[in-house]
């Protein structure tokens, strides 16, 4: 299911939104650029004293570095990877406290914000972007522009912590904004369940535009992210799923906290009078 707009006007100019939007973009033709700049070599020796095979080689690579060059060795990287290295939130890193090759002019704890700036595709990114600016708009009205703000960035922190948690030994870089939107989204679930969600679903060879309540839209899209995460434990995914849980779970709990006063959260109050 793609969603492709709401029905839901927002009172105010999202100015925050769109920043985030263009910030992400413009790092995003940023990697690009950097893609075409060649490669620059990575000091490896560090990571293989941990017993990880560092950042850009898969496991296979690494053996035949280790049997053909030995250690210490240097291997190379685009210089878009190893920006993505630098910046990205590497949770054998983070939790240790050592900024591991490439390192970064910051300390290490910088990469929870960062990493939310970096994507690892196009689709990657335009999704991302598309799902904040349907959703992001009506969150931040609720919100005003700077408790959105530090709404949006406590739940990409949430979401790192919750990733790290589930996998505190890998060297995958954790990227993307997906955790911070995810919260998001659930203050949008939270706030207005009942908003329809203009959704564009392909069954078979056909396509069909529905609009669908946003309370089913969104749960739908939780169901599947949990159902998804523990498909994929126990082995090294390229979509951290948990940080996409956590940082729901962060976004439907900081909600009550970060809503203007006198902004009700509609679903809870449905689900009070209920019981």
């Amino acid at each position: 299911m793609i969603p492709l707009h709401d029905y839901r006007p927002s009172r105010t100019f999202p100015v925050v939104t769109v920043a985030l939007i263009i910030l992400n973009l413009l790092v995003f033709l940023f990697e690009g650029y950097l893609g075409t700049q060649g490669t620059v070599l990575n000091n490896g020796q560090p990571w293989h004293e941990r017993g990880y095979p560092p950042p850009g080689l898969n496991p296979t690579s690494y053996r035949t570095h280790l049997l053909s060059r030995g250690s210490p060795w240097l291997y190379p990287l685009s210089r878009e990877d190893y920006f993505i290295i630098q910046y990205g939130l590497i949770p054998v890193e983070f939790l240790s406290g050592t900024d591991l090759p490439p390192t970064i002019p910051f300390p290490i704890w910088i990469t929870l914000f960062t990493s939310m700036f970096l994507h690892g595709g196009l689709l990657h990114v335009l999704g991302n972007m598309l799902y904040l600016w349907i959703f992001g708009d009506n969150v931040e009205d609720a919100m005003g522009h700077i408790k959105f703000l530090i709404f949006y960035l406590a739940c990409g922190v949430a979401a790192a912590f919750t990733q790290m948690a589930i996998t505190p030994h890998s060297a995958v870089p954790q990227i993307g904004a997906s955790g911070a939107i995810a919260g998001v989204l659930a203050a949008y679930f939270m706030l207005f369940p009942y908003a329809r969600v203009l959704t564009l679903i392909p069954i078979f060879f056909f396509i069909r535009l529905i609009a669908i309540p946003a309370v089913f839209f969104l749960g739908f899209w939780f169901i599947f992210q949990v159902i998804s995460g523990a498909g994929a434990l126990g082995s090294e995914s390229g979509v951290a799923w948990f940080a996409h849980i956590g940082g729901f779970v962060a976004g439907g709990m900081l909600v009550f906290l970060f809503r203007r006063r006198g902004v009700p959260v509609v679903l809870w109050e449905s689900i009070r009078r209920r019981w």
